[in-house]
């Protein structure tokens, strides 16, 4: 399979061989640092990319917040100033709040059905239709399912949450959400270690490779194994620069990012058991069967909130239910 995938890929590098080069390397902006999942994203496209075009077409890759955070990220490639970024679903609800839709809570139960809708027509309208925000949308790479940490105590049911001050992503839906479910949410751009050494939140929610990796337990000692939202990486362009490549290297930016994309899940699935492990070793102490029916009663009526009222944020969500039905 991977030589079947390497061989469409370089016949679609020498179909934009004749092309002149690219004039300088594109920059591509991620908030994380090397060796997370977003990273693993961007090597892989980054690889795929100078492999397919013989080093024609080159990726500089901007990490750990050299661009900035996320919605600073978001903006430079709707300027121009940047042409590739991947970056948590979450800050995109402000610039295209259709883009709720992924991480509506308690929507995906499974690996399998995020890829279902994601992968399917219903994931590729939502990618479609952020041109209106000013952006590309190539692929969804993964985060991975979101658990909550905290330093006050275990959380084995929604009643647990009250009163958590917990940094959340600078997200009105993940705002709206721990509202909901009682805590105290603070939006706060990624990284968040020194926030939560210092004490000014109790915890936080990420998945178990984030929290592994940023070796959250160092500052946090409680998880509960919530998965409340299924947390995607949006893979977007500069519009402008997209549709200014020539056709053959256009079809061969998005395929490269797909294949980097799908070889990020698959990694991104394989390391989370993993890092529970790791994390249990380290000390955490973990509530691993925690009551999720009580927390996703508390936010069933998000749908019918503001923040999902408006005609395309509603058909979206709607287009990800039908996605999942038998």
């Amino acid at each position: 399979m991977r030589g079947k995938i390497f061989s469409a890929i370089l016949a679609l590098a020498l179909l934009a061989a004749p092309w002149a080069a690219q004039a300088g390397p594109l920059r591509l902006a991620v908030v994380t640092k090397p060796g997370s999942a977003q990273n693993l994203c961007t090597a892989n496209f980054a690889r795929l990319l100078d492999q397919a075009t013989q080093g024609r077409l080159k990726v500089e890759l901007l990490h750990s917040g050299a661009a900035g955070d996320e919605t600073q990220i978001l903006e430079k490639v709707r300027q121009g100033k940047l042409e590739l970024c991947v970056v948590t679903t979450g800050p995109f609800d402000r610039v295209a709040p259709q883009a709720r839709a992924v991480e509506y809570p308690f929507l995906f139960e499974s690996y399998s059905q995020a890829d279902r809708v994601l992968q399917g027509p219903a994931g590729r309208r939502l990618l479609a239709s952020l041109e209106k925000a000013g952006f590309v949308g190539l692929a969804f790479a993964e985060n991975g399912f979101r658990n909550l940490t905290n330093n006050v105590r275990p959380v084995r049911r929604v009643a647990d949450a009250r009163g958590l001050r917990l940094r959340v992503m600078e997200s009105e839906l993940q705002t709206r959400l721990w509202q909901m479910l009682g805590a105290t949410p603070v939006p706060h751009p990624w990284p968040i270690t020194g926030l939560l050494a210092s004490g000014k939140v109790d915890g936080q929610e990420n998945p178990l490779g984030v929290i592994w990796n940023y070796r959250l337990d160092k500052v946090q000692k409680y998880l509960s194994l919530t998965r409340h939202v299924y947390s995607a990486h949006i893979c977007a362009a500069n519009p402008a620069w997209f549709r200014a490549l020539p056709p053959a290297d256009r079809k061969l930016v998005a395929e490269c990012m797909h294949q980097a994309a799908m070889a990020q899940r698959t990694e991104n699935r394989r390391q989370v058991a993993q890092c529970l492990t790791k994390l249990k070793q380290a000390g955490m102490r973990v509530v691993e069967n925690p009551d999720r029916n009580s927390f996703g009663k508390r936010v069933s009526s998000l749908a019918s909130s503001e923040l999902f009222i408006q005609p395309e944020v509603a058909a979206m969500l709607e287009a990800f239910r039908r996605a999942l039905r038998p």
